[in-house]
């Protein structure tokens, strides 16, 4: 019977997988960081500056000069190949990620009352192919994983290394697949940090010279392109991209999605990272301590996906890990916290529960449901009973577990639902410029100076409002007298100012999008800063996507 389990899980992730590049392969814009690694090096070949490449899509490299290293031999075999190798490698990258977390799983699962202890633990280790098999499963099925087919990404490649020095690297070894890691991406540098709370300070020592190692190593073959990164290029985030992004699930993209003050923000945003890194390192200590090194490198893992300034989706697979972690455990109240985690890593809660949230507040939980998860997750840790193999407690003791679950959850909800937090986790809002003008799709209302006159009226605003699949959006023209035009996403946000263009002559006309107009508020002001008019049930009007 267990056999046969197995071998269904094992059938349903190669189904998954074979799918998942299917669709991958059927994207025109599939690969396109593999495509941007690949680029970049074959411009650094023809002597072309290394960060300095910008691919079609607009990315640029990255990463640190030793990545350029370790990715170099791609640029040896045409891109068709390389595409194929790397989701082979990716897959495979599933399955070995699975294997430790399916034993930290088989030696913390809740097992049926035994007549022996060592009963108990042969059935806990027989269990492991079977939970190996579903973690591998539900691994591919998860956004992280497909965000790192999609893209192409080294995302997984990072967490693999980081998981085997934390649960497989014998001891004289152990923290050189950790530096090898950092010097790729940064983030792992945490569990230099990790080692030393937990006094292991040869692990550290290695972890560290082997990250200097490869960064010297970097220098000696690309001297210029390690200058212009360690010099400036590094602290360079805004290259990644939009930081307010929904994909960019850390503490500090929710605070940016809050619209919390420039000069604010990186204090606040210091002060939170520092938290949660030292109470996540703190409780993968005690893990540690108590034999479960597999959950201690997750949570070292979740906390670089909080602290790190950017977490794209394709990050946040050390989430994945912790939730599934979670569902194993013991205790209710932990295993409906894994199955929430679960369910917003592989479903957008923002995207499915959005038409259903009439509340900023609830919407700002949906589509910050990641962050928050994770940043929990840090802070509380497994804990200690999360881990251990107990009995189950008596009917009536389940029953009011159930039940305080249950109003924790709604309590949670409540609070969020009276919240005026800003609807700002809107990344796919844009005011348009002057440049935009000739574009219909951005200026539907009026196009050319005739039908703009014409279209005016006194009112001080006049527009109207366009339902697309992800996004509604808003054209229209302003009277004489509007000095300036100001959209509210939500109650508590901050206004975004939306400029006023002298496209023609006589004619001003303004375009903006937005993910939902259902909280939007269009103000309209004089030169002497006093309020002329105000939109809100007009645009709640518009149908917003679904």
């Amino acid at each position: 019977m267990r056999a046969r389990r197995v071998g269904l899980l094992w059938a349903g992730f190669s189904l998954a997988a074979l799918v998942s590049i299917a669709l991958v392969l059927r994207r025109s814009d599939r690969l396109s960081d593999l495509h941007i690694y690949h680029g970049a090096l074959a411009d650094l070949r023809a002597g072309r500056p290394l960060y300095e490449y910008v691919a079609d899509n607009g990315g640029p490299f990255t990463y640190p000069p030793f990545a350029a290293l370790v990715l170099w031999p791609i640029t040896a075999l045409p891109l068709g190949v390389v595409e194929a190798l790397w989701l082979a490698a990716t897959c495979a990258a599933v399955v070995a990620i699975a294997v430790p977390v399916g034993r930290a799983l088989a030696a913390g699962h809740t097992v049926a009352p035994a007549r022996r202890p060592d009963q108990g633990a042969a059935r806990a280790r027989m269990s492991t192919p079977v939970l190996v098999a579903a973690v591998a499963t539900i691994l591919m099925l998860s956004a992280p994983v497909q965000s790192n087919l999609r893209f192409g990404q080294v995302s997984i490649f990072i967490v693999l290394m980081a998981l085997l020095d934390g649960t497989a690297a014998p001891s004289r070894v152990r923290g050189v697949l950790i530096g090898v890691a950092a010097a790729i991406k940064l983030t792992p540098l945490l569990f230099v940090l990790y080692f030393l709370a937990c006094g292991r300070y040869r692990d550290a020592a290695r972890a560290s010279a082997t990250f200097v190692a490869c960064g010297a190593l970097a220098l000696v073959f690309l001297p210029t392109e390690s200058l212009t990164y360690w010099a400036g290029t590094v602290a360079q985030t805004s290259r990644i991209g939009n930081l307010a992004s929904l994909g960019n699930q850390s503490v500090h993209g929710m605070l940016l999605r809050l619209g919390m003050d420039e000069r604010s923000l990186p204090l606040v945003w210091a002060a939170l990272v520092a938290g949660i890194c030292a109470l996540a390192l703190l409780r993968a200590r005690r893990l540690a301590g108590q034999g479960h090194p597999g959950h201690a490198a997750v949570l070292v893992g979740c906390a670089t996906v909080a602290a790190s300034p950017v977490s794209w989706t394709h990050h946040q697979v050390w989430t994945v890990l912790a939730a599934m972690l979670l569902v194993g455990s013991v205790g209710v109240t932990r295993r409906l916290a894994g199955v929430a985690l679960l369910a917003s890593m592989v479903l957008s809660l923002g995207a499915v529960l959005g038409p259903v949230s009439t509340r900023p507040g609830v919407q700002f939980l949906f589509e910050n449901a990641r962050t928050l998860g994770v940043g929990v997750l840090c802070v509380a840790g497994f804990g200690a009973v999360a881990v251990v193999a107990g009995r189950p407690g008596p009917p009536a003791t389940s029953r009011r577990a159930w039940l305080r679950a249950a109003v924790a959850s709604l309590g949670v909800l409540a609070f969020f639902a009276v919240q005026p937090l800003p609807a700002g986790a809107d990344p796919t809002f844009k005011a348009y410029r002057l440049a935009d003008v000739a574009n219909p799709r951005y200026f539907f209302v009026c196009r050319g100076p005739v039908e703009c006159v014409r279209y005016g009226t006194d009112a001080p605003v006049t527009f109207d409002t366009r339902s697309e699949k992800t996004k509604v959006r808003v054209n229209g023209v302003v009277a004489d007298h509007v000095a300036r035009l100001d959209y509210h996403s939500a109650p508590g946000g901050p206004p975004r100012t939306i400029p006023l263009l002298a496209a023609y002559p006589g004619v001003r006309t303004f375009s903006f999008r937005s993910a939902t107009m259902v909280h939007g508020r269009l103000v309209a002001y004089a030169a002497d800063g006093r309020p002329l008019a105000e939109y809100a049930d007009e645009l709640a009007a518009a149908r917003s996507p679904s």
